[in-house]
């Protein structure tokens, strides 16, 4: 059984036992080691049975297990302007936490 979830804007393809790497949940969301249950979920389904949402599956939950935060590896940007003698180089790292996912439940 799978599920797609949507978390932070963003979508992911949930799984049993899977660790999915999100953006950065910060310890007033959560800390490492709680659950979090997300309850945004577009789609799910057990190869059989398919539960589309409009837009979410009412019911559908997914528990997931927060785990470690971490940096992500260096995004380097340059600016460049043609004979106008302009560069800018600037990189920032992104931060990432990860998420295991312990249940998928359907009301």
């Amino acid at each position: 059984m799978y599920a797609i979830v949507e978390y932070k804007g963003k979508q992911y393809k949930a799984e049993k036992d899977a660790v999915l790497t999100v953006d950065r949940i910060s310890e007033k969301e959560a800390k490492q080691g709680d659950t979090v249950t997300i309850d945004t979920v577009l789609f799910v389904g057990d190869g059989e049975k398919v539960s589309v949402g409009t837009p979410y599956v009412k019911g559908a939950k997914v528990t997931v297990e927060v785990g470690d935060t971490f940096k992500d590896k260096k995004v380097l940007v340059f600016k460049y302007k043609a004979k106008k003698d302009y560069h800018r180089f600037h990189g920032h790292r992104e931060q990432y936490t990860h998420i295991t996912v312990k249940d998928i439940a359907l009301a």
